[in-house]
């Protein structure tokens, strides 16, 4: 019997350690080549670990939500043999739970997860079911292949099989690996000598615009929000003033400015905060943008991440959209040295040609490293968006201005 021995592979991104997050199979299972195993989660994202070779599973070496370094034995694969018309001599797993069946068939059989090795649930699920005291192996899952979701565990204590918590439980638990990652960079950020810059925006022309530009297109080419907008405008106000465009290091106190212009959206999961990256913005419409930012979205509140997604940032957007509030503070993705921040469009009276009408208003809030961008700086560069949102026909403008110093039509 030969004995093929999967690894924690090094991901590069000076990972050293991972958590495992969902088994996709069994012991005793077959398994093609390049099948999908196991999801793993880094600091930066969630990736599915694939087999390396045809075989059948003799070994899982981790449970679900272990943390393990990078180069340590995960699963053990037993090749292709004559003797697999014979029921496998050693089939055991340090982890797995019940009795081990009589036979494998030749064909894989797909085990159910409530009766066969961990439920399958994402991390927040699994905190879920323990706040509410809810057994995971008790929950059948509705998912697919029997993942456990937060409706599942709601019908549960609906059914009255585990009474609600009279209180409020206490209880210590570790960050997660991405957690652990958002903790380091806030402090890190929090040491960068920084501060904040607010500037009420006019956009009820933009919203006008907006509104016509969905009404016409948006069946064809993707409805568009505010943020496209938002996102051409920061590109033209860097034209202008380009070292908002930048990255600060630290250990060389050297400046560096980039030429294209790579936006790190921030985007809110079930994992935490990520920031995958929109590349090359400059050379990107409304439409196109609106798309890649969708696009971008998905894969980070998916955990599809990949992590060269996740890295190369040089100017960042955060919005809360309808939760926006008035004013914000946000912390800079470091090394940049800029960040903006949009707060929600809210209707309020203002005085326009000599009358008071109701405008719609939004605050941008963006925060800039003082180190290296002073206020005045700052300010300018604010300005520039702002006057590229109250008046966006600049915005078209600019682009054909652009397009046509490249030689296009």
């Amino acid at each position: 019997m030969t004995i093929q021995v999967m690894k924690v592979p090094d991901i590069g991104e000076g990972v050293t350690q991972v958590e495992v997050v969902a088994w996709h199979v069994a012991v005793g299972d077959l398994v093609q080549e390049d099948q999908g195993l196991v999801d793993i989660m880094t600091e930066k994202a969630a990736v599915e670990l694939p087999s390396p070779v045809a075989g059948r599973i003799t070994a899982l070496l981790a449970k679900v939500g272990d943390t393990v370094a990078v180069g340590s034995d995960l699963v053990r694969i037993e090749l292709p043999s004559e003797a697999w018309s014979e029921p496998p001599a050693e089939t055991t797993s340090e982890l797995s739970s019940g009795p081990r069946p009589e036979h494998v068939p030749l064909e894989p059989v797909p085990p159910e997860p409530a009766l066969i090795g961990k439920p399958l649930a994402s991390p927040s699920v699994r905190r879920h079911a323990r706040s509410a005291g809810v057994p995971l192996v008790d929950v059948r899952g509705s998912g697919p292949d029997g993942r456990i979701l937060h409706a599942d565990i709601e019908a549960f204590q609906g059914a009255g099989s585990v009474a609600a918590p009279t209180a409020p439980s206490l209880q210590s638990q570790g960050l997660s690996p991405v957690r652990k990652a958002i903790a380091r960079k806030m402090e890190q950020a929090a040491r960068v000598p920084h501060y904040s810059y607010v500037e009420e925006v006019d956009v009820t022309e933009l919203e006008a615009l907006r509104h016509e530009l969905n009404a016409q297109w948006a069946g064809e080419k993707g409805h568009l929000t505010v943020l496209p907008f938002i996102l051409r405008a920061m590109v033209c106000a860097v034209r202008q003033h380009p070292f908002v465009n930048a990255w600060y290091e630290d250990h060389t106190q050297q400046l560096t400015l980039h030429a294209a212009i790579h936006v790190g959206l921030a985007v809110q999961t079930e994992q935490g905060l990520m920031v995958p990256v929109l590349r090359d913005a400059q050379s990107m419409g409304l439409w196109g943008s609106a798309a890649e930012m969708r696009r971008l979205a998905a894969v980070a509140r998916e955990g599809r991440a990949a992590p060269a997604q996740l890295k190369g940032s040089t100017l960042s957007l955060t919005s809360l959209g309808a939760l926006g509030g008035v004013v914000s503070t946000p912390m800079l993705n470091v090394p940049e040295v800029a960040i903006v921040g949009v707060n929600r469009i809210v209707e309020r009276p203002a005085c326009v040609g000599g009358q008071v009408s109701l405008r719609k208003q939004m605050n941008l809030s963006s925060t800039f490293d003082h180190r290296v961008i002073d206020g005045a700086q700052a300010a300018a560069f604010v300005q520039a968006v702002r006057r590229h949102l109250e008046h966006p026909a600049l915005l078209f403008i600019d682009l054909e201005r652009e397009t046509a110093s490249m030689g296009g039509t």
